[in-house]
């Protein structure tokens, strides 16, 4: 598995801890956030993301800013994405089982670490159900 994640100065310490366990896991993984923690613009670190889960280059993506919303906003933006801002193990699930979430956003400011790692193995260990869900998830683009 191939994972892309990318932050802003809010999301530092997640992506770090997140990155650690994905590489424990033997996931690789492609870095485009900010190692720092001076502030920076969240949409510079969200499309690299987003183009690399578009373009089929990576399985899934992880975006991290302190609300979760401008980065998910930034990566719905791209035709193929669906990104979601999840805060919980179980709205993680139903992303996955129900909308085929390929990008998971996580608000660093609102969850702890904890929960943010809990998240993100639920998120790539969750498969989509397909199904009834199927048809809603086609309907999702606009072109």
């Amino acid at each position: 598995m191939k994972i892309a994640i990318g932050n802003d100065h809010a999301g530092t310490e997640y992506k770090l801890a997140i990155v650690g366990m994905l590489k424990s896991m033997e996931i690789s993984v492609v870095n485009y956030g900010t190692d720092g923690t001076d502030s920076v613009d969240y949409p510079d670190f969200i499309h690299p993301v987003a183009r690399d889960v578009e373009e089929n280059k990576v399985d899934l993506g992880i975006i991290i800013c302190g609300s979760g919303n401008g980065a998910s906003m930034t990566a719905n933006k791209h035709q193929k994405v669906r990104a979601a801002l999840c805060w919980n193990k179980e709205i993680t699930t139903l992303a996955r089982e129900h909308n085929d979430a390929n990008i998971l956003s996580l608000p660093a400011r609102f969850i702890s670490l904890n929960q943010a790692l809990e998240m993100v193995q639920t998120f790539i260990n969750t498969p989509f159900q397909g199904g009834r869900h199927e048809r809603r998830v086609e309907k999702i683009p606009c072109s």
